[in-house]
């Protein structure tokens, strides 16, 4: 700003004009703030849990078909910082993938934001202080600024055409402060909400990251699991094969037995082969949720075994869920903020008040330059703003109406979340239970069974039936832990406890 020097009343109100604050930010027309439609986030990734009916492998027998399956971030990781020292054990799984996995990384950098959403908007209710200084060296002509009596001098003196040049340094300090502005307040209010939010989402995050990551280890171990099965399978049906073998070069058996024993032993084989493919796939999934190299070269340390369920009533399963869920809480943290925000939009009706002040030294240099201050205060009454209020305000409304048509979904869901928890938890408990007790029967049949065959009574095709019969008893077993522990941990996420209550849910060693 170009500042004339001249004498008298001029002189001082030149000098007060460029010492003038600018008033506070909040105190003109403040804006609500505007938020998302949807407050529904996908950073963290997914994880379905599923258990299905299916044939079995030899029979008509519907059996369990348990399958987790991780999406999004919750696929990947960032590397960790520590290398795996021995077998991986579950409860470790569980810990790396809480400080690893993506889910959990990028809902922090999506707290972060929200947090600093906050503060932007508290910037508006604090004072605003600063400093400045400047320093003008000018020339003016007087004639061109509209001074133009420059005639004979009166009283001795000449009034100039030119001035200066001359210099003006200015120092000083500026405030400013928003006294009353509802509109700022309530979008602070929703920003705060935005933030709690946010933090809550961190929780659900956890719970994702233990139902991913566990149900993975889960996964992986029912996959080794067959691999041992079908190793032993291998061997019975290499030994019937051997043995059917010896018995026809004695010339009491028939070559169709050799056969068939063959193609039991080949079977065998090509199961395993797939069964070791498929567990290197979902060692090498785990690595990569919980920091690892994305190789298969590590061992499952942990066995988790089958242990009775906690008590599952839905009711209980539901208040429990109303308390912990970190999803239900970000959800009606969303809806207050939602709200806030369209009180903030309908705020920006009232009037707001501000005041601002300066205080500093003018002079030609800084040595001799003179105290000098200004307050001013200002109030801003809107009449007028060509239908912008109205759009604000129609706009946040649409954001409640959808974050509570979000919040009565998310409610819902739950809830049926925790039911199908409870069905799959059921059926598989049953599921185990009997087929401990096909084993039982089915290798007790194998047995007598070979007996018969030895004694020839009976041809190598029983032997292979009766064979068939254990390793589909034994997979049954094996699907029907893998679904009970996976339903446990699935009930544990859907009452909100996977983090704190792994333990009770799961027989870990």
């Amino acid at each position: 700003m170009n500042r004339l020097i001249t004498s008298g009343a001029a002189c001082a109100l030149l000098l007060m004009a460029g010492a003038m604050p600018a008033l506070a930010q909040g105190s003109g027309a403040a804006q609500g703030v505007a938020l998302p439609l949807s407050g529904r986030s996908t950073q963290a990734g997914s994880v379905v849990s599923s258990q299905t009916a299916l044939p079995g492998a030899a029979s008509s027998v519907n059996t369990a078909s348990p399958t987790v399956q991780a999406q999004g971030a919750l696929t990947g990781s960032r590397r960790g910082a520590s290398a795996l020292a021995g077998p991986l054990g579950f409860k470790e799984a569980i810990d790396r993938g809480l400080a690893y996995n993506l889910g959990t990384v990028n809902v922090g950098q999506a707290v972060q934001q929200a947090r600093s959403q906050q503060a932007l908007a508290r910037s508006a209710l604090l004072p605003n202080i600063g400093a400045d200084l400047a320093a003008t060296r000018q020339q003016l002509n007087l004639a061109a600024n509209g001074f133009s009596s420059f005639g004979a001098p009166q009283l001795g003196f000449s009034f100039p055409s030119i001035v200066g040049p001359f210099n003006v340094v200015d120092l000083r300090a500026r405030l400013s402060q928003s006294v009353v502005d509802v509109t700022s307040w309530k979008n602070f209010k929703a920003a705060r909400e935005g933030a709690s939010a946010a933090n809550w989402t961190t929780e659900d995050a956890r719970d994702l990251v233990v139902l991913a990551v566990g149900g993975s280890y889960l996964q992986a171990l029912a996959a080794k699991a067959r691999v041992e099965s079908a190793r032993s399978q291998l061997l019975t049906a290499e030994a019937l094969f051997k043995q059917t073998g010896d018995r026809r070069a004695a010339g009491v058996a028939a070559q169709v037995d050799v056969d068939r024993s063959q193609i039991q032993a080949l079977t065998q084989q090509q199961r395993l082969t797939a069964l070791v493919n498929d567990l290197a796939k979902q060692k090498i999934a785990l690595a990569r949720m919980v920091g690892l190299p994305p190789t298969d070269g590590y061992d499952l340390a942990d066995a988790v075994g089958f242990s009775a369920a906690p008590p599952a009533a839905v009711d209980e399963a539901l208040r429990l869920a109303r308390e912990h869920r970190a999803d239900l809480k970000s959800a009606e943290a969303q809806v207050r903020a939602a709200d806030l925000a369209r009180s903030a939009a309908r705020s920006e009706r009232m009037p707001t008040v501000g005041v601002s002040g300066d205080y500093g030294s003018i002079g030609s240099t800084l040595a001799n330059g003179r105290m000098t201050f200004s307050i001013a205060g200002r109030v801003h009454v809107p009449i007028f703003d060509g239908g912008r209020t109205e759009a604000h305000v129609s706009q946040a409304e649409a954001v409640v109406a959808q974050r509570k048509a979000e919040l009565e979904d998310l409610t819902s869901q739950v809830e049926a979340d925790i039911r199908r928890a409870v069905l799959d938890l059921t059926a598989a408990t049953s599921q185990v239970d009997l087929a401990q007790r096909n084993i039982a029967v089915t290798k007790e049949a194998l047995d007598l069974t070979r007996q018969r065959f030895e004694a020839g009574v009976a041809d190598s095709l029983e032997v292979v039936q009766a064979q068939e019969a254990v390793a589909t008893a034994e997979l049954d077993y094996i699907n029907g832990v893998f679904a009970h522990n996976l339903s446990k941990l699935t009930l544990a996420r859907a009452t909100g406890q996977a983090d704190e209550r792994l333990s009770d849910y799961l027989k870990l060693p």
